[in-house]
């Protein structure tokens, strides 16, 4: 018999409650009317991408580096013939090699992160998660923002139009999920968001990512999904490039959903130049070392770039309404939840 097993005082307090077997969870009709959502999004999403030139690859699972910007989630280790590789929390590293064979790419990736346990009660994480994971070649931070607007509203247009059973049954709002087509996502600065942050009563550092409590409080104020632009220097990894014309700001940005679902996806202009990816690695105390591959691919020259990632769970929990994204995941991984 399959037991669920909470590992932490704090985390069961506020938790949805989780199922105690694969089968409960399963055979729920709200599970099964989630998960028929989400593979529609994702043909969906390939018809989409593919219509438009991108080639689909297989990400790796294993790697001897992976993304270090997880925000304070732990990398997993494995034992590959007696070296130690590390499971992908992002193929961000990937994507950019990956440039090298085609000029649109996309994968559809699993992650794993040990996130901190009190990420449990934000709804939005999970330890094992799934990306739908784009890169474009001599692309700027613009053109990635437009992309992923583009996508999230033909794949919103998509679910409306073929499955309002499903949304009935679950009952989503499906008006409200109807304002993600009524135009343009709207854009505003990490430093225009710090400020109304901290005039809300928000403690938001002003020099660090968007927390988890602030996404929320921003998100539940709006109608319609929106992009956060313009992170400061050293809030994300060295692969998010520095604005030439800003000096201290990266070309990077989030979209947020609304309604209180938070982050769907994350991306940036991406830094390729061998020797600032060596220095900015240092500022954000990464050891070069530990990155051979990447910097002998740098060195010898890969592509400018911008991309971004849309976490599927995520995204099918505000499709779909769903309280929490573990309810959008067939064998969910909740942080400090030993489970199937």
């Amino acid at each position: 018999m399959t037991v669920t097993v909470i590992i932490a005082e704090a985390v069961d307090e506020a938790l949805l409650p989780f199922p105690a077997s694969p089968d409960a969870h399963l055979t729920d009709p709200l599970t099964r009317a989630t998960l028929r959502v989400q593979s529609h999004m994702l043909t969906a999403t390939r018809a989409f991408l593919t219509a438009r030139g991108f080639q689909e690859l297989l990400p790796p699972i294993i790697g001897p580096v992976t993304d270090p910007g997880i925000r304070g989630s732990k990398q997993v280790d494995v034992d590959f013939y007696g070296h130690k590789y590390k499971m992908m929390t992002s193929a961000i590293l990937y994507k950019q090699a990956s440039l090298l064979a085609f000029d649109k790419i996309f994968y559809i990736a699993p992650n794993v992160r040990l996130e901190p346990l009190e990420t449990a009660v934000t709804h939005r994480h999970l330890a094992e998660f799934h990306q739908i994971d784009v890169e474009i070649r001599d692309a700027r931070r613009e053109d990635a923002m437009a992309l992923a607007e583009q996508l999230v509203s033909h794949v919103v247009g998509e679910v409306l139009a073929t499955m309002p059973a499903e949304l009935d049954l679950l009952g989503r709002d499906a008006d409200a999920l109807r304002e993600v087509l009524v135009g343009a996502f709207g854009r505003v600065g990490h430093q225009q968001a710090t400020a109304e942050l901290i005039g809300l009563g928000h403690p938001q550092d002003p020099a660090a990512e968007i927390d988890w409590q602030a996404e929320e409080i921003v998100s539940a104020r709006a109608d319609r999904p929106f992009f956060i632009t313009d992170y400061p220097k050293g809030s994300r990894g060295f692969y998010d490039k520095e604005n030439a014309e800003q000096p201290g700001v990266l070309r990077n940005f989030d979209l947020i959903a609304p309604e209180g679902y938070g982050e769907l996806a994350s991306g940036s202009e991406r830094e390729h130049d061998y020797a600032t990816l060596v220095t900015r690695m240092r500022e954000t105390g990464e050891n070069p070392a530990k990155y051979g591959w990447y910097l002998d691919l740098a060195r010898r020259g890969i592509p400018a770039s911008s991309g971004f990632g849309i976490g599927l769970e995520r995204f099918t929990r505000y499709v779909t309404g769903r309280q929490a994204a573990w309810q959008a995941s067939a064998y969910p991984k909740l942080p400090g939840v030993v489970s199937a």
